[in-house]
């Protein structure tokens, strides 16, 4: 006798109202395909694993060109949104085609995948280390090899399905 208790049938509803109730940053994963073109799309799937080596997970959906272009390279980076960045967290949401037409990034000779520099407040490179489809979407494990950071900033968040800043710190009298 198994100890696992079978799944209850949950509604796509019912999780994702539990999903919204657990605020999370915003990212923007980024990669650039073999022929050279910049792919992107907004992310809040995105956690540590490990500090020794550095490595991050993100979940991309699978049908995505951006995950495509992260396989078929073998990096990615992680953009990691200022609090003032939603409308390029939506533009990234968005499918838009030309959404690196919208916004200001570049790739140097290090980088894994564009940085978006206005709207980034610190940036991961990643190499791809496992890849793991789950349902609809591919869980992609990355070491990070370099993090380049601007600042101590304020990052932008997403929860209850509305975007936020995460707060002033408070002075210190």
């Amino acid at each position: 006798m198994s100890d696992r208790s079978e799944p209850e049938d949950v509604r796509e509803d019912d999780f994702r109202a539990l999903m919204a109730g657990f605020p999370t940053g915003v990212s923007v994963v980024t990669a650039v395909s073999d022929d050279g073109e910049p792919w992107g799309m907004t992310c809040s799937s995105v956690c540590s694993v490990t500090v020794e080596p550095p490595t991050l997970l993100v979940c991309l959906r699978t049908a995505s060109p951006t995950l495509a272009a992260v396989l078929d390279r073998g990096t990615f980076a992680v953009n990691l949104l200022e609090h003032d960045a939603r409308r390029t967290a939506e533009l990234f949401a968005s499918g838009d085609p030309l959404r690196f037409d919208r916004v200001e990034w570049t790739v140097d000779d290090e980088a894994r995948g564009p940085h978006l520099r206005a709207d980034a407040h610190s940036v991961a490179d990643c190499a791809v280390v496992r890849a793991e489809p789950v349902g609809d979407h591919t869980v992609v494990m990355g070491t990070v090899e370099r993090v380049l950071r601007r600042g101590v900033r304020r990052p932008l968040l997403y929860g209850l399905r509305s975007y936020s800043a995460w707060p002033e710190p408070a002075a210190i009298a």
